[in-house]
């Protein structure tokens, strides 16, 4: 008979459903439980499912047969509340090992009777969570209380899973897992088995998501869940129960994407209706199932709550022919866990470890732990997560703790506060058992710091294998028999015996195993302590040569022991020691965030002294750097206003303060309007929608414009919420009634730009649209819950990045599988009508319309919403038509295009005149940082046309202020703009920030390899671009980025540089303001004000560098005019754009320059910058260097591109999208 692991990759599988639906079907009651064993019975016990498997056998064995009969191959034990913990309910905990063991052998019994050669069936022992959390306390007053410990669990679950390994069972199911660290302890319990035995069983995970949060009940992610669970050999992960199949639906889909394992899922028939029942039926479950299967997420499929024979027949059907999700191989990153997950990619750079909840490294914290002040020292922990600790390192090692005590009372309170309890935890003691005790109490995937081969290696395999059992990471110290590695041989010979052993003997995972090759203090007095530093490093270096997948730590406050005290000092020892540590492969810290300098800005004397020192440079550098530390110790003008509409009636005030934009008076018209109307709904439906039918007929006419028609809805949006109260209190009427249509309208996710969606919905909403605005970066099915809770007429997407145009694809594959009907709108900057066409339209069969921009879109959604169902057919079929011929030009076009293949395109490069050209040396080579750019500086680099361009207002400035057209408004918006500018810079609303680089650089290929240093031996960053690969006409080249690097060949030294700007911090406090406040013109003037200024700051940042840092056009006099017209040499491109239109590049930039820790920019999933008024890219110098476009590019350049990359053909197709035809 096949091993259930093959038999896994040629089909899948099917499990049995709910036993206790079942057993509910034979309505037994309390004599029926108790039987002739149990008749005297000192307490009650129905309801006791798992002793039927003694009172009832027969009935036990008659529901696996049914399930068998429908198809099942595997049948899980009667055993789900069979652990003493659970039976002490009943005071049968006694009876525990007899009812798992007879269980597994009643179920072995019926699996046999249906065992063949074709089929073979299996009998998985159950093992359920129990009654008692180990993660959580069950008293609300008391978080640190638990009502049941680790061992005890590990105790009862090892007595249940030897009862069904003696009844046999095939395999054993540890499910409805909530509270992983149950999980852990059933694990522990299974591998102690399994151990003793010396003989191991598949052994299968499942999960249990509780609701829409995509949480657990103790608060992981599926992604957590996983990390923290995984094992080798682990025969498959999953989910069951508390979901129904569609809406387990994205966390499986997450789990698939992520496991190494297979996959099981084994969802509730449904949501429980208001009786507690489950009304979903077999067939409708097995359309969910078969879109699980179809798709690619799974193994293994079943049923839990509600299900019945019927649902695993019609899913057996379902499932039949399907391929099996294939074992996927993952990168191997190291993974930790806390409630989030933590996954240590090539581009994490460095990842710190919080030290200061640490009692023998932080007196404060000692002092709090002794003096029982665990509230306070939460505070500690909480600070360090705030701080940007991505783990909080706790140790408890102090001679008046009883440490393990310590260790598990404040791990408990820790584990209840989920901000701190997001990041994972290093468990640090130098007594095995405190770490022992630390990895019972945390359910996160946990570092243990440290294990040693000082004890012998027998010690060393002992606690590596208990880390193991708890499913840890493990520091390893540079330790042996001998003592500590002090040298480079010894440091490197340590652990590469270390990796043999946990790699060879104990099948330890490389990226589980983290080396700490001892930071030692230098600058102690004692000549051979000066090498400590260097030892270090290039022992890294070698370490993870000879160790791959192994990552490397290290104390890093222990270089600067010497000097503690001086902070100043210590310091910049640190962030020098780091800054060369990193280079050489060190991949996290224990540090205080806090005791870090930045390492461009330690003044440039004492970075001479400490590199010194760490470097060994100067055999007099301890004496300087003591000298050095010793000496430190110690009024506008005023406009006259038109009052005279105030005289007119009511209506026409009400209706000039619309088209005017006038808010000084509305809450006094508006209530006067109250008082005369019937209703507050009759005001709105009156005097304000007829106000604002006239605000919307200008617009449509072309004689208001977008600034003057977000003030109307400024204007509308404060009258309307003065009527809200008045609106809620009156019973006569809803004020869905009056609208046009509900629409919602969303930035997809991994996008954080929303001036343009936001313009849209304020259009619309002056055209008595209701808006339905969830915001940026909104996952598909956000979006599509909030569709159907709140009943809309149209969706609308936006989106300006590229990434943006795949997640809008999968929208609109989403609403297809989901079954929707209503029209899917499509806009932003990158998205265009032939991208709609060719990639959304054909995978939504509802209307799918692109909107140019907001002019458009009223008249679209009239179109769509319209009454006259003629008109409206029409209209769609007219677009269907259209978007249809666009597709077959597209078809026609693409096959008639010649692309050169991309060999022959490089063969056609740019070549310039390497011989007779030298790239310029920087002025000022390597990273600096600006943290606050003056705001003043940057108004005379301002581009206004884009800014004019943002409002819809065409035209270029400063021509456009007396455009016949559109001038009179445009000077209003100029002169708002200006003074808005104004109140910017004077009361400080936004804060600029700025970090560049230079870095020697050559090219190779399409490549440009950026170095270490000056000695161009190591590379620290690899920059890939894309080519041209048209057919040009004879005479043009094929361009790419790396034509205007020096390439290696050219035995030129040549460099790039990077920056990244923003001129958005602050913005969220001023954007929040003006929307409480009904301001939305304010509100997207603050917006568009703020991206000029970023895009100024990126400006005069250029003029700067080749001016000053990198100096090679140091005397360039050019004026604002002729920058915007880049008049300049040299070229700025930026990742995402024309010359290089991939952007997960930004990420390389961003570790060159460690972009976020300094100025705060972050990158979304989809590599979209936030703050939003942001700009990035890259520094090219060379004279012939030029913006040009990539547009499309041949299958075989992606390939390529693909393989410098490191991608597998999916991520190419997806990050390749916009220029992959």
């Amino acid at each position: 008979m096949l091993h259930i692991s093959e038999l896994l990759q040629r089909r899948i599988l099917v499990l049995d459903g709910a036993m206790g639906t079942m057993i509910q079907q034979y309505k037994l009651q309390e004599a029926d439980y108790r039987g002739a064993r149990f008749a005297d019975f000192h307490k009650d016990i129905k309801g006791n499912n798992d002793v039927l498997c003694l009172t009832q056998p027969h009935i036990v064995e008659a529901i696996h047969r049914a399930y068998l009969e429908a198809g099942a191959d595997i049948i899980e034990t009667n055993t789900f509340n069979a652990t003493t913990i659970s039976l002490a309910d009943y005071d049968m905990q006694h009876l525990a090992y007899e009812i798992n063991l007879e269980a597994a052998r009643i179920a072995r019994q019926a699996a046999d009777a249906f065992q063949s050669v074709d089929k073979p069936r299996f009998v998985a022992g159950a093992i359920g969570p129990t009654n008692k959390t180990a993660s959580l306390s069950p008293d609300v007053n008391n978080p640190g209380f638990r009502a049941v410990t680790f061992d005890e669990l590990q105790e009862a679950y090892y007595e249940q899973a030897k009862g069904l390994v003696d009844g046999g069972s095939d395999l054993l199911l540890v499910e409805t897992i909530f509270d992983t660290l149950n999980a852990k302890a059933a694990l522990a319990a299974i591998d102690q088995l399994f151990d003793e035995r010396q003989s191991r069983l598949p052994v299968m995970i499942s999960g249990t998501i509780t609701d829409a949060s995509g949480r657990t009940l103790s608060g992981q992610t599926a992604e957590a869940f996983w990390i923290s669970v995984r094992r080798p050999h682990l025969l498959s992960v999953g989910l069951n129960c508390a979901l129904g199949a569609e809406e387990m639906r994205p966390h499986i889909e997450a789990l698939s994407d992520i496991a190494d394992c297979f996959i099981s899922a084994y969802p509730n028939a449904g949501l429980p209706n208001e009786f507690g029942e489950y009304d979903q039926g077999a067939q409708e479950m097995k359309n969910y199932i078969r879109d699980f299967a179809s798709n690619g997420f799974v193994n293994i499929v079943g049923g839990c709550c509600g299900t019945t024979p019927d649902h695993i027949r019609a899913m057996a059907e379902a499932v039949q022919g399907l391929p099996p999700r294939p074992r996927t191989t993952p990168p191997p990153y190291t993974m930790l866990s806390g409630l989030e997950p933590l996954i240590i990619r090539p581009d994490t750079n460095f990842v710190n470890v919080g030290e200061r909840t640490n009692v023998t490294g932080s007196r404060q914290f000692a002092k709090l732990i002794l003096n029982g002040d665990y509230a306070t020292a939460l505070e500690v922990a909480r600070q360090q997560v705030e701080g940007g600790a991505q783990i909080i390192d706790v140790n408890m090692d102090e001679g008046l703790l009883d440490s393990e005590k310590a260790m598990t009372e404040f791990l408990h309170l820790l584990m209840s506060e989920p901000e701190i309890a997001r990041v994972p935890i290093m468990l640090d003691s130098s007594k095995f058992s405190v770490i022992e005790a630390g990895l019972k109490c945390v359910q996160g995937k946990c570092v243990v710091n440290s294990i040693s081969l000082k004890e012998g290696e027998a010690e060393f395999i002992r606690q590596a294998r208990t880390v193991q059992r708890y499913g840890a990471a493990a520091v390893v110290m540079a330790f042996d028999e001998q003592g500590q590695a002090d040298t480079i041989e010894r440091k490197v010979d340590i652990c590469e015996r270390a990796y043999r052993i946990l790699t060879q003997q104990l099948d330890f995972l490389p990226q589980d195993i983290i080396f700490d090759p001892n930071i030692f203090a230098v600058a102690t007095g004692i000549e051979e302590h000066n090498q400590y530093a260097i030892n270090y490093i290039e022992a890294t270096r070698l370490i993870k040569q000879h160790c791959p997948g192994a990552k490397i730590s290290g104390g890093v406050s222990n270089i600067s022991f010497s000097f503690r005290g001086n902070d100043r000092v210590r310091e910049a020892m640190h962030s020098a020691f780091l800054y060369h540590a990193i280079q050489a492969g060190m991949d996290m810290g224990i540090v205080n965030a806090g005791m870090i300098e930045v390492y461009e800005e330690i003044p440039k004397d004492l970075l001479q002294l400490v590199e010194d020192v760490l470097l060994n440079r100067n055999p007099k550098a301890t004496e300087a750097l003591t000298d050095y530390a010793e000496r430190i110790k110690g009024g506008g003008r005023v406009l006259q206003k038109d009052t005279a509409w105030r005289s007119e009636s009511l209506e026409s005030r009400l209706s000039h303060a619309l088209v005017k934009g006038i808010t000084d008076h509305i809450d006094d018209d508006v209530e006067e309007a109250r008082l005369s109307y019937s209703s507050p709904l009759a005001v709105i439906e009156g005097p304000l929608m007829d106000g604002m039918n006239v605000v919307g007929d200008l617009f449509g006419a072309g004689k208001m414009f977008l600034p003057q028609v977000v003030k109307s809805a400024r204007v509308m949006k404060k009258a309307v919420a003065y009527l809200q109260p008045f609106i809620e209190a009156d019973k006569q009427a809803s004020g869905d009634q009056s609208a046009k249509g509900r629409i919602l309208m969303a930035t997809v996710k991994g996008d954080v730009h929303d001036i343009g969606k936001n313009i849209v919905g304020v259009v619309l909403g002056c055209n008595n649209y209701e808006i339905i605005d969830l915001g940026v970066m909104v996952p598909a099915a956000a979006i599509l819950d909030a569709a159907r809770q709140h009943r809309v007429d149209i969706i609308g997407l936006s989106g300006l990045i590229t990434p943006s145009l795949d997640e809008m694809v999968h929208v609109a594959k989403e609403m297809e599988r989901q079954g929707f009907k209503i029209p899917l709108l499509i806009g932003g900057a990158t998205t265009s009508k032939t991208h709609t066409a060719v990639k959304i339209e054909p995978q939504y069969k509802g209307p799918v319309i692109h909107v140019l921009d907001a002019s458009r879109s009223v008249a679209v959604a009239g179109a769509l919403l319209s009454q006259d169902k003629d008109a409206r057919s029409n209209y769609l079929l007219d677009i269907k038509a259209d978007y249809a011929r666009i597709r077959e030009q597209r078809a026609g076009r693409k096959a008639a295009k010649n692309f050169l293949s991309i060999e022959a395109a490089r063969a056609n490069r740019f070549r310039p005149d390497w011989e007779q050209y030298t790239p310029p040396v920087p002025a000022q080579p390597g990273v600096q940082h600006v943290e606050a750019w003056p705001l003043e500086e940057l108004t005379e680099y301002i581009d206004w046309t884009p800014f004019f361009a943002t409002w819809e207002l065409a035209g270029k400035f400063p021509a456009i202020l007396d455009d016949e057209i559109v001038g009179t408004e445009a000077r209003r918006l100029y002169h708002d703009a200006q003074s808005m500018l104004r109140r910017i810079i004077d009361e400080k609303w936004l804060r600029a920030s700025a970090v560049f680089g230079l870095f020697p650089a050559n090219s190779t290929d399409d490549d440009i390899l950026v170095y270490e240093n000056e000695d161009r031996q190591q590379i620290k960053a690899v920059l890939h671009h894309l080519r041209q690969q048209a057919q040009k006409a004879p005479g043009l080249p094929n361009y790419c980025l790396s034509d205007f690097i020096a390439p290696q060949t050219a035995n030129k030294q040549d460099y790039i540089g990077a920056f990244a700007v923003t001129a958005g911090i602050g913005i969220e406090t001023w954007v929040a303001r003006f929307e409480k406040d009904h301001d939305d013109y304010s509100a997207i003037l603050l917006k568009a004000l703020a991206d000029r200024l970023a895009e100024a700051l990126a400006e005069r940042l250029h003029e700067r560098v080749r001016r000053e840092f990198w100096g090679y056009v140091a005397n360039e006099s050019l004026d604002n005019q002729s920058l915007i017209e880049e008049k300049y040499q040299g070229i700025r491109p930026a990742p995402g754009y024309p010359a290089c239109p991939e952007h997960s590049e930004k990420q390389t930039l961003w570790n060159l320059l460690d972009v976020e820790q300094r100025t705060g920019i972050r990158l979304t999933e989809s590599f979209a910058m936030y703050p939003a008024a942001s700009v990035s890219g890259w520094y090219f110098s060379h004279p012939e260097s030029k913006y040009f476009g990539i547009s499309e590019i041949a299958p075989d350049q992606a390939a390529d591109y693909a393989a410098r990359k490191g991608w597998t053909e999916e991520e190419a197709a997806r990050g390749l999208s916009s220029v992959l035809g």
